[in-house]
């Protein structure tokens, strides 16, 4: 029976299976002996354009390993069998995701696999995760969309094997849940720009060059970072004043220009400071939004309020986003191994994933931003 300590806080997506895989792919490369690790510069695992390294699709619907395809590529699927877990099981999971407690009466969203055109992908097994992540340390560092994918994680990992004790703790912007029996801890860092915030005397100071936060991430084996949807706030939801670059402050920028500048900011840390034989770097895609209904071409519907069902990835392609693109480039440009899960475009078709009035704040509220686990996430 699992305890709980100390359980407060708040929240690209990214289908778990994928990123488990992923995680236990990079990790069994990792030699601490013999140092030998498998350099890649730029892992297109689920990454579906670019010139970089990596693999390509498979034009089959064969068994292919996923090696051998981009699993970025493909569809939602109905299944039967899902969701992967339940989340009355995890008393963890935090209210605003949990849509079928906030009383969502539809339940088709919960039912969908993400099927890659080239291949398939195994099934999700939990103790195996464990097993082969035993003595390791796994850390999401970004926003609310990484604490999403947080919670997913450990609540797959709690029903896979419901008898092993776990350990939820938080400490500041830090959360961990832990597994003794397995040795094994996934946290979450909150970081919202992955760049400093700073106050000073003229206000609160985002700082596009300074990375502090970065102490919190050292000698961790999985880094899995992610941020984008912060950069667009304004007004009461922006939570800094100046904009500082250099030494000079600005009272705003163009957002996707800052956003380029921290992620810069944020390769040159990896650069300086990842050893590749203990740890592996990943940076989570551009999660889109469900806002505007227009974006899929439904004039009927102003947002994702009300929708039951996923766009059909064989028909709706729409061009990539311009915070996909700037990911890309910048991780192109890193000397070390970082692998880059391009989830914008299988997310993308999930208008029906997110809590909509079933989130946060109720129907006083409409989330179309996060996502209703165990649904999209899991």
């Amino acid at each position: 029976m699992g305890s709980s300590s100390a359980i407060t806080g708040t929240t690209q997506i990214l289908t778990l299976p994928i990123l488990v895989l992923c995680v236990l792919h990079k990790v069994n490369g990792i030699d601490h002996n013999n140092n030998n690790v498998h350099h890649q510069h730029f892992n297109k695992v689920v990454i579906g354009r670019g010139n970089g390294g990596g693999v390509r699709s498979s034009s089959s619907n064969s068994t292919a390993g996923v090696g051998s395809c981009d699993v970025s590529q493909g569809n939602w699927v109905y299944d039967q069998s899902y969701p992967l877990y339940d989340t009355s099981k995890c008393p963890f999971i935090e209210k605003e995701f949990d849509c079928i407690l906030n009383g969502r009466p539809d339940k088709l969203y919960l039912k969908l696999r993400w099927q890659p055109s080239g291949c398939n992908l195994p099934r999700f097994d939990g103790r195996d995760f464990l097993r082969r992540l035993r003595g390791k340390r796994i850390m999401f560092v970004g926003d609310s969309l990484s604490l999403n994918q947080w919670q997913s994680l450990t609540c797959m990992l709690h029903t896979a094997d419901p008898l092993a004790q776990y350990k939820s703790v938080r400490l500041g912007d830090l959360s961990i849940f832990s597994f003794p029996e397995y040795d094994v801890k996934v946290l979450f860092s909150r970081n919202a720009f992955l760049v400093d915030i700073i106050n000073t005397s003229t206000g609160r100071v985002l700082q596009l060059d300074s990375i502090q936060g970065g102490r919190l991430w050292m000698n961790i084996n999985v880094l899995i970072f992610n941020t984008w949807h912060w950069w667009l706030h304004t007004g009461r939801k922006q939570p800094w004043d100046w904009i500082q670059d250099g030494d000079i402050l600005y009272k705003d920028m163009d957002r996707l220009f800052a956003y380029e500048k921290a992620l810069n900011t944020w390769a040159k840390w990896v650069d300086t400071n990842v050893d590749p034989t203990k740890t592996r770097v990943f940076f989570q895609g551009v999660s889109p939004d469900h806002n505007n209904a227009s974006s899929w071409g439904d004039l009927s519907a102003k947002n994702c309020g009300g929708q039951a069902k996923a766009l059909d990835g064989l028909s709706f392609r729409p061009g990539p986003h311009p915070a996909e693109l700037v990911v890309e480039k910048v991780v192109r440009s890193i000397a070390k191994p970082v692998s880059l899960l391009n989830v914008t475009a299988l997310s993308r078709l999930r208008k029906d994933g997110h809590p909509s009035v079933y989130g946060h704040g109720g129907h006083r509220d409409m989330d179309c931003s996060h996502w209703g686990l165990g649904g999209v996430p899991g």
